[in-house]
């Protein structure tokens, strides 16, 4: 056992460290990039369903994924602006409204707005992966890990609530064919 423990801790001692000398490649580089994007408008999206939804369980959910996205975004521009990487273009914050005063043809439902939540969620989650899977530099890797399990963190509590609240889209069964039926 003390062979797996020390294995554990040098692998684990070495993601933290900065690869000397080494720059980013292209591909760390745009992963970064297109990641600051998508996280910066779906922080527009979270605001817009915020003004359309009333439901209070749904409109703390939007907060907590508006505060993961933030930090996410913070810590990752930081990053760039290190490493010389610009940052890309975003849409601006919406301002709140009154989510009463949307028409009915345009406002989304709850189930609608945790679906587009959900599907963010996942895309994010495996951007992450193919991202943390392509780096090069250990610190990289680190990095977008801990973006995938803060994204993988937050999904399992939104679709928790999905579930309880009949939001969630389940396939049907699949019994592949000549399985007996009881």
């Amino acid at each position: 056992m003390p062979n797996v423990l020390e294995a554990v801790t040098t692998t684990m001692n070495s993601l933290r460290e900065k690869d000397p000398d080494q720059p980013l490649h292209i591909g760390e580089a745009m992963a970064c990039w297109t990641y600051l994007g998508s996280l910066k408008e779906s922080v527009v999206m979270e605001q817009a369903a915020l003004n359309t939804t009333v439901d209070e369980e749904l409109r703390h959910i939007l907060h907590k994924a508006i505060e993961m996205c933030n930090s996410q975004a913070k810590r990752l521009e930081d990053f760039m602006r290190r490493e010389g990487v610009p940052l890309p273009p975003s849409s601006p914050n919406r301002p709140e409204s009154d989510p009463d005063s949307i028409p009915l043809g345009v406002k989304l439902t709850d189930a609608e707005i945790a679906n587009a939540l959900a599907l963010k969620a996942s895309t994010a989650v495996i951007a992450s992966a193919t991202s943390s899977a392509q780096a090069v530099r250990n610190d990289v890797g680190l990095m977008w890990t801990e973006f995938q399990s803060e994204q993988l963190t937050f999904g399992v509590t939104l679709k928790n609530v999905m579930r309880n609240r009949g939001w969630l889209i389940i396939p049907p069964a699949f019994t592949p064919p000549g399985v007996p039926t009881t």
